[in-house]
């Protein structure tokens, strides 16, 4: 085989990626254009089918309040249609009020009508308001006085016996052209067609050229596609015979009763630029074949200088350093051996630097994990010092001749024992309770009731909680239920979650059966570490409520705040101004 028909062979090789890459891009962008026009013109459709939904609730809301005022109940024809006109200037898209008797008589109007010069008796709104007593939408007609393409809206009237009997309806008409208006600037995409019909097939809405259509029925083969694929999207022939992109809402209960709403999207607009592009690429492929065949061609001659070229510009990016460059010579010629070997050699020195790259990476993370772990060494221990100080200080304060320090410094350390048994990863609430009551239950567990749902705890709430109960249970024990035989000590929780979602807990202590109880004179520190503890650490509130029966403690804490950096030494901070 000849060198020219080697190289005409290698371009048209090159072009078959080319072409498939093409012809994919081509499929893929089509599909999801196709999948995107058909969204836009769903959310199109459920946008207008919602905003009549919308008005039409306005204009029942309307219709409502007149059907129970005292002018429109007694049907005075001066004093109602003197109200009406008062009212029709006021509501958007209705030019016409009027109030008809049980028989379908009209009694008053906007328009100044005799009583009884015509009767809506016939009229589908009439008959479905007088028949389930409420509101009714009726067809798109003429009107008997307007002779205006027109959709009504009708209330019944309630008779005043209350037997639940009609004593008549009010009814309103609404202009399509507002209708038709307040949805061409409701933000259509472009070149869309937008049909709203009645439950018989009428047109209310249609854009473009509204006031050519509106109150014609539409065809009986487009009415059918469009009540056969409600809800969904399909390619159809429009009203004009062209094939659109028509998407028709599903109704919902909240959309304007019985109405089929359609939205229409051009394929030749939405593929226009995907098109255009095609050509572009075809054209561009066909320059760039033509080029690469002629520039193979004129550089056959070059076969034999570029294989030394590729040599020696990887030699010279190795000896830059760059050792992922490779000659991409191969074949079982003499230059295919020595590129293949080069590039070998290259690999392994690329392999052998990757690795002595990833040994000092290595070295360099433990480094770095070894420093992050003395620091958080150095913050938990500096809290813990931080925390015996406090309590040091303030037991001299209070008097105390040490058992309770001893006692606190003992409840903390236990709460940093059961921290630490899953590495600092937090602990149950039932856990943290029955770890501070343990001493006092002994054989007498029938002095104890816990109840409420498990739920695990971070380390800062199981430090804070396990010192109030230790300072709770240690107040009972000198003091409350746990300092006699015959008492007893309740602690119920819940999680309560609150409107914004955010979660509390919400803790309460009952001791019961004990000496009668009586408010201290002064908050002791116990009461200031509670109370501290709780508010300073986990932003919660505390409530005691020293009840002769026995102590009532509340504690309401958030479960969903963020972790405040703080330690047991704010407690200090609790004390009443002027104390020592």
């Amino acid at each position: 085989m000849s060198l020219t028909k080697r190289i005409v062979g290698l371009v048209v090789l090159a072009l078959i990626p080319a072409l498939a890459v093409q012809g994919y891009n081509e499929y893929a962008l089509r599909a999801a254009r196709s999948e995107a026009v058909r969204n836009e013109a769903m959310r199109a459709a459920r946008g207008v089918a919602a905003d009549l939904g919308l008005f039409g609730q306005g204009a029942r809301q309307v219709l409502g309040i007149l059907a129970g005022l005292s002018e429109i109940r007694a049907k005075d024809p001066k004093a109602c249609t003197a109200y009406l006109s008062t009212v029709v200037g006021r509501v958007p898209g209705s030019f016409f009020f009027g109030v008809a008797d049980a028989d379908g008589r009209i009694r008053c109007n906007t328009l100044g009508s005799a009583v009884g010069a015509y009767t809506v008796a016939d009229r589908s709104y009439f008959q479905d308001a007088m028949r389930t007593g409420g509101f009714a939408i009726g067809t798109v007609g003429a009107g008997r006085v307007t002779g205006r393409p027109t959709i009504q809206f009708a209330q019944a009237i309630a008779d005043d016996d209350g037997d639940g009997r009609r004593d008549g309806i009010v009814i309103t008409s609404i202009d399509l052209s507002y209708l038709a208006a307040r949805q061409a600037t409701a933000g259509l995409p472009p070149d869309a067609t937008l049909t709203v019909a009645d439950r018989l097939g009428t047109i209310l809405v249609r854009l473009p050229d509204h006031e050519a259509w509106a109150g014609k029925p539409l065809p009986p083969a487009l009415w059918k596609a469009l009540a056969d694929h409600r809800g969904g999207v399909s390619d159809m022939p429009g009203l004009l015979g062209d094939t659109r992109i028509t998407a028709v809402a599903k109704a919902l209960p909240s959309d304007l009763d019985s109405m089929t709403v359609a939205v229409g999207l051009s394929p030749a607009a939405a593929f226009a630029d995907i098109d255009a592009a095609t050509r572009r690429g075809v054209v561009l492929i066909g320059l760039g074949a033509a080029m690469a065949l002629v520039a193979a061609l004129m550089a056959g001659r070059a076969f034999i200088r570029r294989p030394v070229r590729r040599l020696l510009a990887a030699a010279s990016a190795w000896r830059a350093g760059e050792l992922m460059a490779r000659t991409g010579i191969s074949g079982s010629g003499e230059f295919g051996q020595l590129g293949e070997a080069f590039d070998a050699m290259a690999a392994s020195l690329e392999r052998h630097q990757g690795e002595l790259r990833e040994e000092v990476a290595r070295s360099h993370v433990l480094q770095e994990r070894q420093t992050m772990m003395l620091h958080e060494l150095n913050h938990r221990v500096r809290n813990t010092l931080t925390t015996v100080q406090s309590l040091a200080r303030q037991t001299r304060r209070d008097d105390d001749r040490g058992e309770r320090l001893e006692g606190r410094i003992l409840s903390l350390s236990k709460t940093h024992d059961l921290l630490s048994r899953d590495d600092w990863g937090g602990a149950s609430l039932r856990t943290v309770l029955e770890n501070e009551l343990s001493p006092f239950r002994d054989d007498q567990d029938h002095r104890f009731g816990l109840e409420g749902t498990d739920l695990d705890l971070p380390p800062r709430y199981v430090l804070a909680l396990g010192m109030t109960v230790h300072e709770l249970t240690t107040n009972a024990a000198k003091y409350g239920a746990l300092s006699t035989e015959a008492g007893r000590v309740d602690v119920c929780w819940d999680v309560v979650t609150g409107e914004s979602g955010a979660r509390r807990l919400v803790m309460e202590w009952c001791e019961s059966a004990g000496p009668p109880v009586q408010e201290p004179g002064k908050r002791g520190f116990g009461t200031r570490l509670i109370t501290g503890g709780v508010s300073r650490e986990l932003g919660g509130t505390v409530r005691l409520d020293f009840a002769a029966e026995g102590l009532r403690c509340r504690l309401d804490v958030p479960l969903d705040e963020p972790d405040r950096f703080t330690t047991f030494s704010e407690v200090a901070a609790v004390r009443p101004a002027g104390t020592a």
